[in-house]
């Protein structure tokens, strides 16, 4: 099977941004992105308006992605789509698409897991880029969810830690509504970061049992320290504002690091694989460099465009699926709360 040419089209519309992407055998041939900048006047992602955006992005989108592979959709083997879990209306419109143009082409149906393709992204056929080994563990960090996971085969996977209540994204989105910086606020917050003193101002990690994560204490608790200093000194944010921002990512960025030396801990896997939006983070990044002299570890961290939501890494999921015959039935529908 693996001599003859697989070419895949993979769609992802799971929150606001609308992706497609061709694969042939493990290689990525074009990965298309079409953001809505909509939402920053509001603050956050409106679901209303991605689903409505979804529908006028999908076709174009898709066009693209075919063109820039080069290849005519009569050569398509599958067609691979987000199943979930994201936003139910967003969600839907892939979906949909996805369904119809499978049942045009005669072609079979690839539903995949969000979540399980922020890990296997680590698996397209990428130079420079090393696959981990299993087992490993996976911790995805983005907007929408914080967990670490153990990856036993590509599809044995087992959820040790997650979040009980804010992503580490939606940690740093909200740290950064509440200094007065744009949204999405995580990569100006890391832009200054490097530009302060990570011990300017000490924030109180949460307790959290395990290998769990809670970020809605630490939220609070810079809510409640820019309250009382900016009312001593209207001008205290403007004046450290490099410094706090430091101060806040040392705090999340400590946070992760304890579970990942937690997990190690209890699992004896040194192997780490990080995806997810908020991997990114050059502080983070550097967090983990660090942990490979400092703990023993051997980390990997996808190509920077298949670290936030992207369709290159739903394709390699139905690639991975294709292989194995699995596939969706045309009744399949959208899930919002899909478990690994």
């Amino acid at each position: 099977m693996a001599t003859q040419n697989i070419y895949i089209l993979a769609i992802e519309s799971s929150c606001d941004d609308t992706a497609a992407s061709v694969m042939l055998n493990g290689k990525i041939l074009s990965n298309v992105v079409a953001g809505q900048s909509i939402h920053e006047a509001y603050g956050g992602v409106v679901p209303e308006l991605a689903s409505r955006a979804h529908q006028q992005n999908i076709v174009p989108v898709v066009d693209q992605a075919l063109k820039r592979a080069n290849i005519d959709k009569n050569q398509l083997k599958a067609i691979a789509f987000t199943r979930g879990p994201g936003l139910m209306g967003s969600l839907l419109v892939g979906t949909s698409f996805a369904k119809s143009l499978a049942y045009g082409l005669n072609v079979p149906l690839i539903d995949v897991n969000h979540m399980q393709a922020h890990i296997l992204a680590h698996f397209i056929d990428e130079e420079g880029f090393e696959k981990p080994p299993f087992p490993f563990l996976a911790m995805t960090i983005s907007g929408g969810h914080t967990q670490i996971v153990k990856v036993n085969s590509y599809f044995d996977m087992e959820v040790i830690g997650e979040t009980i209540d804010d992503a580490v994204g939606e940690a740093f989105d909200k740290s950064g509504k509440i200094l007065g910086l744009g949204y999405p606020a995580g990569p100006e917050i890391d832009r200054r970061a490097k530009l302060g003193n990570p011990k300017a101002f000490k924030f109180t990690k949460p307790k959290v049992d395990g290998l769990n994560f809670s970020f809605s204490g630490l939220k609070t608790a810079i809510l409640y320290f820019i309250q009382k200093e900016t009312k001593a000194n209207p001008n205290f944010i403007e004046e450290h504002l490099n410094d706090i921002c430091a101060s806040i990512q040392y705090t999340i960025i400590g946070i992760l690091i304890d579970k990942l030396k937690l997990a190690t801990k209890e699992t004896g896997i040194t192997h780490i694989a990080i995806g997810g939006g908020v991997s990114a983070n050059s502080g983070i990044r550097q967090a983990l460099k660090n942990g490979e002299s400092k703990f023993g570890w051997t980390t990997y961290v996808p190509k920077f465009e298949f670290t936030t939501d992207n369709a290159a890494m739903i394709a390699i999921v139905g690639y991975l699926k294709y292989l194995e015959g699995d596939f969706a039935e045309q009744s399949v529908t959208a899930s919002s709360r899909l478990k690994i």
